[in-house]
């Protein structure tokens, strides 16, 4: 049996995208939907769009096994913060995104980084978006202030990732 030692990076990436699920969860139990400019955001959505690239980012540190083990930890813990039908919506629709946004990302990170995570996290959030909101509320009505919500989060994250690395390049080791 081989055992992998984690990098002090990956245990914080795979309890940030624990905590992102299941401050999804408990952000939409609050918290349904914020009204910002004409549109209903549930509130979670801006938890959910961080987690897809947090999920990208502890692929690459820690492998996909341990994304899906993270996933589950992520339900697991919603299951004390959110409402039960909550947290089993977004349970089903973060495993079927998060298996989509790694089968997209994946094949794509080694070309261009950021591209993958942008594109991929784009997927990613209109299938769970897609999945998760009949699930847990009954309907779509929220589906557009769900993929701003998201997408503003997405575009956030990617843009603090560039940047992260293009300070990294620009300060000599």
């Amino acid at each position: 049996m081989k055992i992998r030692w984690w990098s002090l990076a990956s245990v914080l990436l795979f309890a940030a995208y624990a905590a992102t699920i299941a401050g999804a969860n408990w952000a939409s139990t609050l918290w349904p939907a914020l009204a910002v400019a004409g549109l209903h955001i549930p509130a979670g959505a801006l938890f959910a769009g961080l987690a897809f690239t947090v999920r990208d980012l502890l692929q690459d540190a820690a492998g996909a096994r341990t994304t899906l083990l993270a996933i589950l930890l992520g339900a697991a813990l919603s299951g004390l913060v959110a409402e039960p039908r909550i947290a089993l919506a977004s349970a089903a629709a973060f495993a079927v995104s998060e298996l989509v946004d790694l089968a997209v990302y994946t094949p794509l990170r080694r070309r261009n980084q950021l591209s993958a995570v942008g594109l991929s996290n784009t997927i990613g959030l209109v299938v769970d978006s897609l999945l998760f909101l009949p699930l847990a509320f009954g309907s779509l009505t929220y589906l557009a202030g769900q993929l701003v919500g998201k997408a503003v989060t997405t575009v956030l994250a990617v843009a603090l990732l560039a940047g992260a690395r293009a300070h990294r390049r620009a300060v000599p080791a």
